[in-house]
């Protein structure tokens, strides 16, 4: 699988192995960046792979929370009433420039997003497994846009940022032949069971309590931070901690360490933090803060905070 998604992200392996670590972690990802990078044939490469149904929702202006969910009707030849299912009764649902739409219609994925169910005219649906959301949006346009809130932030395991590709990665692909240039249709490369499996084992790799009371102070800095108006919650540490483990899992570790808990933190974490105003102003950022606070907590067996 990640051979296969460094392709369709021309090389980006960071990108591709956080693609992974959310899969094992059963969390949904928000791909942040703008036009032409790669963002939606890196989710469509992600589903090929699955081997998943996968639905796609263009978010836009018009659209309604029963276009995401779906809806019941009279059915007058049999005289009952029928579900007509949405396309969020999938595996794999690409919510493609999901800032576009309504708030209202944005709030219809909170359910299934944390609850892996849907409730339509107050019967409750469940959601096939595995359930995953991966959403993209373009963060420089603002005109006919509606900026996420933060309890939908806070539903997304991790915030990626493609960035642009290095210049021999775009290079190969330039030199291509033309019909080359675009990324196949890719095959399954794992089937339901070894996905099951996977996802199992990830999250039984044990965490020391060390490391979790690391985890810990992290966050409390975050809440007691004079810049920030809303620090991690206890979700965020928990998807944090989640999303550790896979990551060792996938590296083929036998234990959650501090390091992994660092080189995941800024796309686990920043997308929940709200920067006040004032200090946002001065141009600092939820990254600056997320990395004033894992640099002022001493790793474990540290007595001093790192400088």
């Amino acid at each position: 699988m990640l051979s296969q998604l460094q392709r369709a992200a021309w090389g980006r392996q960071q990108t591709a192995e956080r693609l992974l670590v959310a899969v094992l972690a059963e969390g949904h990802v928000l791909v942040e960046d703008v036009p032409g990078v790669g963002k939606t044939t890196l989710v469509r490469a992600l589903a090929d792979s699955l081997g998943v149904e996968t639905r796609r929702i263009q978010f836009t202006p018009d659209l309604l929370p029963s276009d995401v969910t779906g809806y019941t009707y009279y059915e007058p030849q049999h005289r009952e009433i029928v579900l007509r299912r949405g396309p969020v009764f999938t595996n794999l649902l690409l919510a493609d420039e999901i800032n576009r739409t309504s708030p209202k219609t944005q709030a219809s994925l909170l359910e299934a997003m944390e609850e892996r169910q849907v409730t339509i005219d107050g019967e409750v649906h469940a959601l096939p497994w595995p359930f995953l959301v991966c959403a993209t949006e373009n963060p420089i346009e603002y005109e006919g846009t509606f900026p996420l809130p933060e309890a939908q932030l806070d539903r997304f395991l991790v915030c990626l940022r493609l960035g642009y590709p290095d210049a021999a990665a775009e290079m190969e692909v330039l030199t291509r032949p033309g019909r080359e240039q675009r990324v196949e249709r890719l095959g399954p490369a794992v089937s339901p069971e070894e996905l099951r499996l996977a996802v199992e084992g990830a999250q039984a790799v044990p965490v020391g309590e060390p490391v979790a009371r690391y985890a810990l102070a992290v966050a409390a800095r975050t809440r007691a931070h004079p810049s920030l108006l809303l620090g991690l919650s206890p979700r965020a540490v928990i998807a944090w901690m989640r999303a550790a483990r896979a990551l060792a899992f996938l590296r083929g570790e036998e234990y959650v360490t501090p390091d992994h808990l660092r080189e995941l933190a800024h796309d686990a974490l920043c997308h929940r933090l709200v920067v006040r105003p004032e200090p946002a102003l001065r141009g600092v950022g939820a990254q600056a803060v997320l990395e004033e606070a894992l640099v002022a907590v001493p790793l474990p067996g540290v007595r001093a905070p790192l400088r």
